[in-house]
């Protein structure tokens, strides 16, 4: 891999995620690999992408908006915001999403473009949505992706198994953190 066409995107380690209990890795596992894998790529002159959700305005179609404003309750802000323990440092870049792949009506797909990015390894939660979506948009994209197995996780077992067995394997490479900060040095 060459680091100045590599991204690391996270994937929704925010406040609202990372509390829930997830398989077969850890949401503090997720972190503690997605911090090391940051840390690798920033060193290398790589970037790093963090990608939350507002967990108020997700998947409101325009149409909704005013019924849902006028008539749901507001999470607190806290649930939509990135936690320090994902990793995430000055320097990074932060992309809000409001549906479930992080290229759906945000700049991320400029934002990578703009420096030359042609990789793109993904983290995060959840394995067969957050990350699945943003894979398959992507790829779309034409971005060539890496999802590193042992830093994702779902709220079921094969959640993550079935992406990762039947997905993932025909659109992309899975790889370990190890082996990505290998071939990221």
């Amino acid at each position: 891999m060459e680091p100045s066409k590599t991204a690391l995107v996270a994937i929704d380690l925010q406040g609202g995620v990372v509390g829930r209990t997830t398989v077969p890795h850890s949401t503090s596992d997720v972190m503690e690999r997605t911090r090391r894998l940051a840390e690798s790529l920033r060193q290398r002159g790589g970037t790093v992408v963090y990608v939350r959700v507002d967990i108020n305005d997700f998947l409101i179609l325009p149409v909704d908006k005013p019924f849902r404003e006028a008539n749901a309750p507001r999470l607190p802000e806290s649930m939509s915001e990135l936690v320090p323990e994902s990793g995430i440092q000055p320097g990074d870049l932060v992309v809000t999403k409001r549906h479930w792949g992080a290229f759906a009506g945000t700049d991320l797909e400029s934002q990578l473009r703009e420096r030359g990015i042609e990789t793109v390894v993904i983290t995060g939660v959840a394995s067969q949505a957050g990350v699945e979506s943003t894979v398959r948009q992507g790829t779309g994209l034409g971005f060539a992706f890496v999802v590193v197995e042992d830093a994702c996780a779902a709220l079921e077992v094969e959640e993550h198994r079935y992406p990762f067995e039947n997905i993932f394997p025909r659109i992309a490479l899975v790889r370990s953190t190890d082996e990505v900060i290998a071939a990221i040095a």
